[in-house]
C-alpha cells in the first residue's frame, strides 16, 4: 500500500493496468471543506460562472425530495468526482443532470486524463444492508457497465454522455465528443463493443451508521483483487470509499 498525499485519507495499491484506491471519510476537516468549496460549482455544473450559494441551493432542493437510497447514490457520486479531480482527471460531465431534478440515465461519470478516456459507475449502500461489502458493490458496478456496453439497457448511455460533453460549460474537446457521438450512433444501430475495450472505474461507497468503525484493509484488498481477477477491461481503477454518514455532505450543503 502507498499513502496518497493531500487532503484525502486514502491508500492505493497499484499493479499494471490495475489500481485499488481505498478512502476513509470519518469527518470533513477544514482543509477538506475548503477544497470542496473551491470545486463545488465546477463539479456540479462545469464552468457556469454561478455563485456557490446558488448551486448549493439547487443541490439542497434535489436532495430534500429524494429517497434515502437516491441520496446515498448522489453523495457517493459527488465524492468520486471530487476525488478524481484531485487525482488529475478532467470531468467530461456534470454532477447535475441536464434535466432539472432528474437522475442520470447513463454512466455516472465520464473523464479524461492524459488523452485517455475513463468511464465510472458508482454503487453505494449502508453497512448493515444486504450484500453491503465493497467487493460486492464493485462487482455490481462492473456488471452494470457490462450491461450498458452490451446494449442490455433501456436508455442509450452514450447519448447521455454526449449531451453532457456537449455542454459548453463542461469544455470537452471535439475529439472526445466525436468519440462519444460515434459510440452513441453505434448503440442506436445495435453495434456494441466489449467491455475489454474500455478504461473503467467501478466504485463502491459504504456508509456507516454515523459512528466510525475500523476495518481490515488487507481483507478488503484481497477480496477486491479476487473479484477483479474475473473482470475484463482495458485498464481499471477500483475505488472503495467508507463514509461515516450521509449527513456529512448534507450538513456541508447547509453551511
Amino acid at each position: 500500500m502507498e499513502a496518497t498525499v493531500g487532503i484525502f485519507n486514502a491508500e492505493f495499491f497499484k499493479k499494471e493496468k490495475f489500481e485499488i484506491h481505498i478512502i476513509d471519510v470519518e469527518d470533513y476537516t477544514g482543509e477538506f471543506l475548503e477544497y470542496i468549496n473551491s470545486h463545488f460549482v465546477t463539479i456540479c455544473e462545469g464552468d457556469s460562472g454561478n455563485e456557490i450559494e446558488t448551486v448549493k441551493q439547487r443541490a439542497r432542493q434535489f436532495f430534500e425530495s429524494k429517497s434515502e437510497n437516491t441520496k446515498m447514490g448522489g453523495v457517493a457520486e459527488f465524492f468520486v468526482h471530487l476525488y478524481l479531480m484531485h487525482q488529475g482527471f478532467k470531468q467530461e460531465c456534470t454532477f447535475f443532470n441536464l434535466e432539472e431534478g432528474s437522475i442520470k440515465k447513463g454512466f455516472d461519470g465520464y473523464y479524461s486524463k492524459d488523452q485517455t478516456e475513463w468511464i465510472m459507475e458508482s454503487k453505494s449502500g449502508k453497512k448493515d444492508s444486504q450484500s453491503s461489502t465493497h467487493w460486492n458493490k464493485v462487482k455490481v458496478a462492473y456488471d452494470d457497465l457490462t450491461n450498458k456496453f452490451s446494449g442490455n439497457v433501456k436508455n442509450n448511455p452514450w447519448q447521455n454522455a454526449y449531451n453532457h460533453a456537449s455542454n459548453i460549460d463542461v469544455g470537452t474537446n471535439r475529439n472526445i465528443r466525436n468519440n462519444i457521438k460515434q459510440l452513441s450512433n453505434n448503440f442506436t444501430n445495435k453495434i456494441f463493443s466489449s467491455i475489454n475495450e474500455y478504461n473503467i472505474i467501478p466504485e463502491s461507497t459504504i456508509f456507516l451508521n454515523d459512528q466510525w468503525e475500523n476495518y481490515n484493509v488487507h481483507e478488503l484488498k484481497t477480496n477486491i483483487e479476487e473479484v477483479v481477477s474475473k473482470f475484463e477491461y482495458k485498464d481499471i481503477i477500483v475505488i472503495c470509499v467508507t463514509k461515516k454518514s450521509i449527513e456529512l455532505f448534507l450538513d456541508f450543503l447547509e453551511s
